[in-house]
């Protein structure tokens, strides 16, 4: 029997999915041998620079089976579900645990579920941020923006001019076109490139982010975020960030932006609690792991 961790990703969708796999994958390859499978094959080239021991890149979620066999058990992060297909893999894993962003989501008869919004049997109620970002760094950036990993219609370079008055530093995408920069530099007061993620994400003081995790990330560190709600992104998320009394923009509006911005310096956010170990202790019971031997 073998363990695996499918996560979501691609230049349309970033890589909010793929940053909290690292965190679960890095707490649970200390104990058992797990593949990460990604579906974008230029982030499972990748995933090792981010601590993974094995990563596969699989082209579409129904090859997962051609990888793992009947009766292995999976965790599965991605909103690709449908009825057919979560009954086809529940049916074929002995143990199947999903991710879910999604506030209305149920819990099939035969899978666990990782949630920020559910809770009950079977369920653990939480969202993961990787443990190093609740290190406090300094905040040498004042005011930064994350757009996201991902900007495929180029949505950025069509609204840079809703930022410019900011004098804002940005961070690039891991997704984004090369040369890009370029069209965007008479915007922003500095440009960092995708790999300092960690440096941009950690040191502002304000972080505006389109991206769920890199919010997250930036509140866990003790940055003031601000939720950018991009048309082309889910609201699945709009409630948490509402009860982490984060600011969001919505529909480039410069006044809520402005507002936005102005509120993070005044705001009374409320800190989140670590809980990659209480996810991490889920997983270990789902997958009755305390059988066996350390790995």
């Amino acid at each position: 029997m073998r363990y695996f961790y499918y996560v979501h990703t691609g230049h349309r969708i970033g890589l909010d999915r793929f940053h909290r796999a690292v965190a679960i994958v890095n707490g649970l390859q200390k104990e058992i041998d797990i593949t990460l499978l990604c579906s974008d094959f230029r982030i499972a080239a990748k995933a090792k620079e981010y601590g993974i021991k094995r990563s596969v890149g699989i082209d579409l979620v129904r090859n997962i089976p051609q990888i793992a066999q009947n009766g292995d058990k999976i965790i599965f992060d991605s909103a690709e579900i449908n009825p057919v297909l979560l009954e086809d893999m529940t049916q074929f894993f002995s143990s199947f645990i999903r991710v879910s962003d999604d506030p209305s989501d149920t819990k099939h008869p035969k899978e666990s579920l990782i949630s920020p919004y559910l809770s009950g049997e079977g369920i653990c109620n939480a969202f993961v941020v990787d443990e190093r970002y609740f290190e406090a760094k300094p905040k040498t950036i004042p005011l930064a923006l994350f757009f996201g990993d991902d900007d495929y219609e180029k949505d950025l370079e069509t609204h840079q001019g809703l930022f410019a008055p900011f004098s804002m530093e940005l961070l690039m995408g891991f997704y984004y076109f090369l040369g890009y920069e370029e069209k965007l530099k008479e915007s922003f007061s500095a440009i960092y490139e995708s790999e300092s993620y960690d440096k941009v994400i950690q040191e502002s003081e304000t972080l505006v982010s389109a991206s769920v995790q890199a919010v997250l990330e930036n509140l866990a560190g003790g940055g003031k975020p601000v939720f950018l709600q991009r048309p082309d992104y889910s609201e699945d998320f709009l409630p948490l960030m509402e009860s982490l009394s984060i600011p969001i923009v919505r529909n480039y509006s410069s006044e809520q932006l402005s507002h936005g911005i102005k509120q993070a310096a005044l705001n009374d956010y409320r800190r989140i609690d670590k809980s990659n170990n209480k996810v991490i202790e889920f997983i270990r019971k789902t997958f009755d792991l305390e059988k066996l031997k350390p790995f």
